[in-house]
């Protein structure tokens, strides 16, 4: 126990150091390199997209392909098979505003078993089907409310020692709009992210991967997915189990991710198109941020603090990003024509909003093709101004975190696109 406290504290410590040195993360816009951000909207063999068709036959599946070559991993086929166990059912829920249900999903592939537990919030005062926001949390389903009949899973006491504050009920509740999702007439479905791979080295053998053929024999290869592939994985697993559920209404689904999850929100919505809206929140560097900007958080110091995060082969553009084969617009502009959010806080520097706004900017040309529309402008709009056009994007004041403002903001989205 020891040693693996004190690794996750290394790990910390390394991450705070690194925030905390400003000679390690430019933080200056006048040292932004000049850069050159790899076509949208041109085929590998030099011909231009001009309609959907080439977008959505060759341009999108070359994009794709190289996400998954050189940032992610590849995703395997293989199917896993999965069993649910409903765990408990609370109609009275959020004050008798909601029916609660607690899902335990099993994934085996008949030798092993990894579990995860599924938390749900379904609207009582909506008739018919319902639209629903997938989102993982941080710090369990516990730390999502102060409802003390919910579980807590096997994979949090692997990542967390017993007397950590995150054991606490609540303790993340700020990040968690229940009623206001409920008032709007949206569900909303959240699982640990631990669940599926647990965010804490030497813990892959616990995550969902290792269930998949070829596990653990010998040396990772340059395009084998790791953890942000999975939880991606694990998002379109979400969605399997919502087929089950009568009332939710599968063409209204949004998945939103925070941070690292927004990395990963990203990556499922681009391989998944039954996520109708995808929003990314503060998610910086290998999420909605542009890497040639070398601004804030960088792929080099987010691999270095997480190295189980992207593929390996991302690891030889580290202080490159200007010899990377793609930039962050392209995996946005893999959502279109489904609408995009991206969000940024105006004190989260080492996500770059900056950054963050102008890959939704340039991934824009791809919706035009759709005659959908992007963002206006180069220019990033003044705090708590929302753009909601298609492609949309706003800045709020604070720091790196999920807020009610930021929920608010999803909800007129999501509100704008699935009630036309």
């Amino acid at each position: 126990m020891m040693k693996t406290f004190y690794i996750a504290a290394t790990v910390l410590i390394l991450f705070s150091t690194v925030r905390a040195q400003p000679g390690s993360v430019n933080y200056d816009e006048s040292k932004v390199p000049v850069y050159t951000l790899p076509a949208l909207l041109e085929t590998a063999d030099g011909l231009q997209v001009t309609n959907t068709v080439q977008w959505e036959q060759q341009r999108r599946p070359e994009i794709l392909e190289l996400f998954a070559r050189q940032v992610y991993g590849r995703t395997p086929k293989d199917p896993i098979a999965v069993r649910y166990e409903v765990l408990t059912e609370n109609p009275h829920a959020l004050g008798g505003k909601a029916t609660s249900k607690q899902i335990k999903f099993v994934f085996h592939n008949g030798k092993k078993e990894i579990e995860a537990i599924l938390l749900l919030f379904l609207p009582n005062n909506v008739q018919g089907k319902f639209p629903l926001f997938v989102a993982y949390n941080f710090k369990g389903n516990h730390s999502t409310t102060l409802d003390t009949t919910i579980l807590y899973t096997k994979n949090f006491a692997l990542v967390k020692e017993p007397n950590h504050p995150d054991w606490e009920r609540g303790c993340q509740a700020s990040r968690w709009a229940y009623d206001d999702v409920i008032a709007r007439g949206y569900g909303i479905a959240t699982m640990c992210y631990h669940d599926i791979f647990p965010d804490k080295p030497d813990l892959k053998d616990h995550s969902v991967v290792s269930l998949f053929p070829g596990y653990g024999k010998g040396e990772d290869a340059a395009d084998e997915w790791q953890a942000i592939g999975a939880w991606a994985w694990g998002s379109s697993r979400i969605l399997d189990y919502l087929t089950t559920e009568p009332s939710v209404d599968m063409d209204r689904i949004a998945i939103m991710g925070h941070s690292r999850q927004g990395k990963a929100a990203l990556w499922a919505g681009a391989q998944d198109m039954r996520f109708k809206i995808v929003i990314s929140n503060d998610s910086g560097a290998g999420g909605a941020a542009l890497s040639r900007r070398k601004y804030g958080e960088t792929i080099a110091i987010v691999s270095n603090i997480k190295p189980a995060w992207f593929c390996r082969a991302l690891d030889r553009y580290h202080g490159r990003e200007e010899d990377m084969p793609v930039d962050q617009h392209q995996l946005l502009a893999l959502m279109a024509p489904r609408p995009v959010y991206v969000a940024s806080a105006e004190e989260d520097r080492w996500a770059d909003p900056k950054g963050e706004y102008l890959a939704a900017y340039h991934a824009s040309p791809a919706y035009a093709l759709y005659n959908l529309k992007g963002l206006p402008s180069a220019t990033p709009p003044p705090i708590h101004q929302p753009i909601m056009n298609d492609v949309g994007y706003h800045i709020r004041a604070g720091k790196h975190d999920v807020t009610r403002y930021d929920w608010l903001a999803f909800l007129d989205f999501a509100d704008k696109h699935f009630r036309k």
